[in-house]
């Protein structure tokens, strides 16, 4: 008889740990750009000022090389709670009008901004059907790819860099394939300060929105 309530003791106490167990890895691409951002600091190099205080204008060229991806893991812990972790690898390039009226040849982050963050997500399984809508947010860091350079300089800022912290939004709906494999659509818009450090022992500030339009597949284990 104990052996018996041992044993469905047992059997019981695994329950939530199997119901907890699913792990989702999603990957995703799609369109992003980013909205105009005052850039400020101060760069000796700069011939039209030495101290920046300008708007920039910034194209984010998803499907240009290296392109507009993301990865993200979820541990669902619950039916509906979820925490994960997800990286992005967006970019912005500062435009013609932008680089012409304030000294610079090169103005981007185009290896990547980089951002990383710890999500919290909650989702509807299975709300309509095989959909199951779902909504999330994560902070973290960037390390962005920093490439700046003034016109005429020989000084060039080509690096990593941590420049500050980052988080997500993001909303949107999964549709099953089966048991594994699903497709899901997503807005997800993201904010980034950026500290950095120039060669020349200047700096630069800027703080980057972006907004995007994600179609990715997931697999659930």
């Amino acid at each position: 008889m104990k052996t018996k309530l041992f044993l469905t003791a047992a059997a019981l106490a695994t329950l939530p740990v199997a119901a907890m167990a699913e792990v989702e890895l999603s990957f995703y691409s799609g369109i992003q750009e980013s909205p105009h951002a005052k850039v400020t600091g101060y760069d000796p190099d700069n011939l039209v000022s030495q101290d920046l205080s300008f708007t920039a204008g910034w194209e984010g060229k998803s499907f240009e090389m290296p392109p507009y991806y993301g990865l993200r893991a979820t541990w669902w812990r619950s039916e509906n709670w979820g925490w994960g972790v997800e990286y992005t690898h967006s970019k912005v390039y500062a435009n013609a009008e932008t680089l012409n009226d304030n000294g610079y040849s090169r103005l981007e982050l185009t290896d990547g901004m980089n951002i990383a963050t710890l999500n919290a997500t909650y989702r509807m399984p299975n709300q309509w059907g095989a959909v199951t809508p779902y909504a999330g947010a994560g902070v973290g860091f960037a390390v962005p790819h920093v490439d700046v350079q003034a016109t005429g300089s020989a000084t060039h800022t080509w690096e990593y860099q941590l420049t500050g912290p980052a988080m997500r939004l993001y909303a949107g709906a999964k549709y099953d394939l089966n048991a594994d494999w699903a497709l899901f659509g997503e807005y997800q818009f993201s904010y980034s300060q950026h500290e950095i450090e120039l060669d020349n022992g200047g700096n630069m500030a800027t703080d980057i929105i972006t907004n995007a339009i994600n179609i990715g597949v997931s697999y659930s284990f």
